[in-house]
C-alpha cells in the first residue's frame, strides 16, 4: 500500500477514535449531543478530516471505492459541513454517528489489517 494512502487511512482511524472518545464517559444520547456545542463542533471537525482523507485516498487510488463503501457520501458530507454549514442538522450528524460511522470503522480496520499482511 502506498505510504500516503496508509497515512490517510490512519488519519481516518484517528478521527473515528476522537469521536468515540467524546462519548467515553457519556452514553450516546442525542439530546445531550444536541445541547453540547463544543462536542458538536469537535465531531464535525473530525468528520471533515474523515472526508478530506477519504477524498485523498480515492483520488490516489480508485480501488478504495470498493473498500470504503460510502466514500462518495463521506466526501459529500465533508463538503456540506465546510461549504453549506447552515444546512447541517444535528439529526443528520447523529444518524451518521449511529448508523454509518461503525461501518466505516470496521472497513478502516480491515484496510489496516490487510496492509499489515
Amino acid at each position: 500500500m502506498d505510504e500516503r494512502v496508509l497515512k490517510w487511512v490512519f488519519d481516518i482511524k484517528s478521527a473515528i477514535a476522537d469521536i468515540d472518545s467524546y462519548f467515553d464517559t457519556d452514553e450516546r444520547n442525542f439530546f445531550e449531543y444536541q445541547s453540547n456545542y463544543m462536542r458538536k463542533k469537535a465531531i464535525e471537525r473530525a468528520l471533515e478530516v474523515i472526508g478530506e482523507a477519504t477524498n485523498r485516498i480515492i483520488t490516489k487510488d480508485k480501488a478504495y471505492l470498493l473498500k470504503i463503501s460510502e466514500a462518495k457520501s463521506i466526501i459529500g458530507l465533508r463538503n456540506q459541513i465546510i461549504h453549506a454549514y447552515d444546512n447541517v442538522s444535528d439529526e443528520m450528524i447523529w444518524s451518521i454517528l449511529i448508523t454509518h460511522l461503525p461501518r466505516l470503522k470496521t472497513e478502516i480496520l480491515s484496510i489496516i489489517k490487510e496492509a499489515k499482511g
